[in-house]
C-alpha cells in the first residue's frame, strides 16, 4: 500500500498536515484542507482486536498490507519514505540511507495521535531541558541553537488490554522488637546501654489474585532505546484519532521491528510489578516474599497504533546521540555528552573552595 498524496487546490503542491490542527497546509501558497476521516476509520480506529485470533489470521496471510520501506544498515531501523528520494540520512543515527525499495507485510495501523507541536516548539522544549544538563558541552547547545535538524517521525506501538489471574506462593513476615544490650563509649568509659531490635517472623502464604489491564503501552520498535521511549509517557491515549493518510503527510513513519508475539511478551513485562503489588497486598503483614508464582492471560486484546515524535541525531567526538520530543507534550528525553573539561574544572573549584576554607579555619 503506498500513502496517499494530497495535492494542493490552488498550486498543485503537496499539502503537509499542519501540527495542533486538523487542516493540511500548502507550504507554498498557504491554502489549507481540513481533514476528513474516512467512514470506515471512524467505525474502527478505537475497536480492541482479539489477540489470539488476530495471531491465526496473520499466519493465514490476512490482515496485512504492503508498505516500501528503506532499512538502515547501521541502526536497522526500518523506515517510510518517498519513491521520489533516492537517498537520505537516517532519522534514528544520522547514518546515510539509501532506498532500496524493499516491501514488507505489516499489520496496519488503526489510529494515533496526531503531531500537535511544530519543529519550532520542539526545538524550545529541547534548549529548556538542555539547560537542567550540567556538564553538557558547549558544542551541543551551539547545535540546540541551529535550525534544521529535526525530523518528525510517527513511532508504531502496541497496546494490550487482559485479563490476569495469578496463584502465588509466599510468606508474610510479622514484625517484633527485642531488647538488645551493647556497650558505647562515653568520656572515654564504656557504658552499658540497651536499645530496641527490629525482628521477623515469617509465615507461609499462598492465594489466587486478579488483575485488570487497559492499554498497556510497548514500542513496537528498537530503534531508539526503550528507556528513553517511555520518558516520553504519559500519552493522551484518549484522543486517538481514526487512522488516515493525511495525518501522515509531511512527516515519516517507522515500521514495526517487534511483532504482536514479541510485544505482548513485552507487556506482560509491564504488567508484572503490578501483579507482585496485588500478591503483596494480598500476603499482608508487615514484609512479604513473593517465592513463585503463576499467571494466566485471558481476554486478550490490542491496538496497533502511531504516536508522534520529534527526533534528532547528531554526532560528538565519533559518537551519535539522539534525542526525542513527544509531539503531544513537549516531554523530552535523550541521550547526553558529558564535557570532561567543565566537569575538571568544577573539582578543581571545589578543591580550591575547600582550601581556602581550611586556610581560613587555620586562621581563626
Amino acid at each position: 500500500m503506498e500513502l496517499r498524496q494530497f495535492s494542493c487546490k490552488d498550486c498543485g503542491a503537496d499539502l503537509k498536515f499542519a501540527p495542533g490542527t486538523n487542516v493540511l497546509k500548502c507550504p507554498y501558497c498557504g491554502a489549507e484542507n481540513e481533514i476528513e476521516a474516512e467512514e470506515e476509520a471512524v467505525a474502527t480506529a478505537v475497536e480492541e482486536r482479539d489477540f489470539k485470533e488476530y495471531l491465526a489470521q496473520l499466519r493465514a496471510g490476512q490482515e496485512t498490507y504492503e508498505v516500501l520501506t528503506a532499512r538502515c544498515t547501521n541502526c536497522g531501523a526500518q523506515t517510510s519514505f518517498d519513491e521520489h528520494i533516492t537517498s537520505d540520512l537516517c532519522p534514528f543515527c544520522g547514518s546515510s540511507l539509501v532506498h532500496e525499495k524493499a516491501s514488507t507485510r505489516l499489520i496496519k495501523p488503526q489510529a494515533l495521535l496526531p503531531f500537535k507541536i511544530d519543529d519550532r516548539a520542539a526545538r524550545e522544549h529541547y534548549q529548556q531541558w538542555l539547560k537542567k544538563l550540567w556538564f553538557a558541552p558547549n558544542k551541543l547547545k551551539e547545535y540546540a541553537r541551529r535550525e534544521g535538524g529535526l525530523n518528525g517521525m510517527y513511532i508504531p506501538h502496541w497496546t494490550y488490554d487482559a485479563e490476569t489471574t495469578t496463584r502465588y506462593v509466599g510468606q508474610r513476615g510479622e514484625h517484633y522488637y527485642v531488647t538488645e544490650t551493647y556497650t558505647a563509649m562515653e568520656d572515654g568509659k564504656p557504658v552499658t546501654r540497651t536499645r530496641q531490635v527490629q525482628k521477623t517472623r515469617w509465615y507461609p502464604a499462598s492465594g489466587t489474585v486478579h488483575n485488570s489491564f487497559d492499554d498497556v503501552l510497548v514500542v513496537a520498535s528498537d530503534s531508539l532505546p526503550r528507556k528513553y521511549m517511555m520518558k516520553l509517557e504519559p500519552w493522551d491515549l484518549e484522543a486517538v484519532a481514526p487512522y488516515t493518510d493525511a495525518y501522515l503527510s509531511g512527516f515519516r513513519t517507522e515500521s514495526y521491528t517487534v511483532d504482536l508475539e514479541q510485544g505482548f511478551d513485552l507487556a506482560t513485562g509491564r504488567m508484572e510489578p503490578v501483579i507482585n503489588q496485588t500478591i503483596r497486598h494480598d500476603i499482608g503483614g508487615d514484609a512479604q516474599r513473593i517465592l513463585s508464582k503463576d499467571t494466566q492471560y485471558f481476554d486478550v486484546t490490542f491496538k496497533h497504533l502511531l504516536l508522534p515524535v520529534w527526533i534528532s541525531a547528531y554526532r560528538y567526538q565519533d559518537k551519535v546521540y539522539r534525542f526525542m520530543v513527544n509531539a503531544r507534550t513537549g516531554q523530552v528525553s535523550g541521550e547526553r555528552p558529558w564535557s570532561w573539561v567543565k566537569i575538571t574544572f568544577a573539582v578543581l573549584l571545589a578543591l580550591i573552595v575547600v582550601f581556602v576554607i581550611y586556610l581560613i579555619s587555620q586562621q581563626g
